[in-house]
């Protein structure tokens, strides 16, 4: 080639150059659902122009600003980048049409999925309810908490009255599940109080010492005890530790709501473990039992158990014996079911005391023939085998 030919190149040459620098084949337009990264140009009082880097400015609407909070339009400036959802690529004037609100929810769903695996708790506001549960809103997004998962509200009770009160209401909440396509995001406030629980409980254990008195709430009542709320936490007084004398079931000395002070029993750091007692911060009666009671005293006390043998009787400061069936009435009784029931009162007269095995004997036969033929032999034969049964009895409820 001559050095003119390679100074003028052919006119095909130069045509070719020219047509690969005027147009990008890596260029793709816009497409409905998409979104991109956009620079506002202008904002107007009725809408705003931004540039996605397509062959046209898109178009931001008067409704997807009046969607937008007052202090996040107020926010928006020429030059700032925001993300867009194209929601028409070309519509009848042939205007791209796009959504700044749309495009901001892309992050809420990325910020969603992070919080399924994180687990972090976030704060959620009741827009409504249907018969499944309360909607809600989270930053751009509408959720749904099912009514199993919520806990704020009372369904047993009037079910719209209670969804009602919810409604402009503010709830922690977990995310336990996100589906984007389906746009569904659904909350569980049940969760975020099980993990707001265990923090609490796991910083009381940390500021409790066993031996503390502190006051607390009755939450719960079950047969092997009552669950009181110290604080933000549950602890357990096991029945054992409700009272001295024999307690059958936590309902008949405590009830939900009442607020009584208790004894730090124990804590397992470990395990998150309060256990409590009610019982040591009453006096205990057998301290100064040989000097308040004597064989022969009438006294008055209540059925706390009806057993085979008897029943178990407490007198008002706790202090818990056995009625014997053959101290009973006339001692003819063949079975002690007919004849007392659990809570009845009675006026009996102590058989034997001893104080340093903490046990007490009753009987309603002092001062009969019968009696007093029997009161020599008290302390054996029947009685003997009662007071046995009496200790088995206590074993049993301290085991469980």
């Amino acid at each position: 080639m001559s050095e003119a030919q390679e100074q003028n190149p052919p006119a095909d040459e130069n045509f070719e150059e020219m047509l690969a620098s005027s147009f990008d084949f890596s260029y793709t337009p816009p497409r409905r659902g998409e979104i991109r990264e956009a620079t506002i140009l202008q904002i107007d009082e009725r809408e705003i122009i931004v540039d996605l880097g397509a062959k046209q400015d898109g178009i931001v609407p008067s409704q997807d600003l009046e969607r937008m909070e007052a202090a996040f339009r107020e926010s928006l400036e020429t030059g700032a980048s925001v993300p867009v959802y194209v929601v028409n690529p070309r519509d009848q004037n042939d205007n791209l049409i796009v959504s700044i609100n749309m495009g901001l929810q892309r992050y809420d769903w990325e910020k969603a999925r992070e919080l399924l695996t994180s687990q972090d708790a976030v704060d959620v506001k009741v827009s409504g309810y249907n018969k499944g549960g309360a909607l809600v809103r989270w930053n751009r997004l509408e959720g749904f908490i099912p009514s199993s998962h919520l806990v704020s509200t009372n369904l047993s009770v009037d079910r719209k009255e209670a969804m009602t009160q919810l409604i402009g209401n503010t709830l922690g909440v977990k995310v336990i599940e996100v589906d984007q396509d389906r746009r569904r995001l659904i909350f569980s406030e049940r969760e975020a109080q099980k993990e707001w629980r265990a923090k609490r409980k796991a910083k009381l254990l940390a500021e409790l010492n066993v031996g503390d008195v502190v006051n607390g709430v009755v939450t719960g009542l079950r047969d092997f005890g009552a669950f009181v709320n110290i604080g933000g936490a549950d602890g357990l007084i096991h029945v054992s530790e409700l009272a001295w004398h024999r307690v059958d079931h936590p309902r008949d000395i405590l009830h939900i709501g009442e607020e009584i002070e208790v004894y730090v029993l124990n804590l397992d750091r470990q395990t998150n473990r309060i256990a409590l007692s009610r019982k040591r911060l009453l006096s205990d009666p057998w301290d100064d039992a040989q000097y308040r009671y004597h064989e022969g005293q009438l006294v008055s006390g209540y059925v706390t158990n009806v057993v085979d043998f008897g029943a178990f009787v407490a007198l008002e400061d706790g202090l818990e014996g056995l009625l014997h069936l053959s101290e009973m009435g006339d001692g003819a009784l063949k079975e002690p079911y007919s004849y007392v029931q659990k809570s009845d009162q009675l006026s009996l007269r102590i058989s034997h005391l001893e104080p340093e095995k903490r046990r007490v004997g009753f009987t309603q036969r002092w001062g009969t023939e019968a009696g007093a033929d029997d009161a020599p032999s008290a302390q054996g034969g029947d009685q003997e085998s009662a007071s046995a049964a009496v200790d088995e009895s206590e074993d049993d409820s301290t085991s469980e």
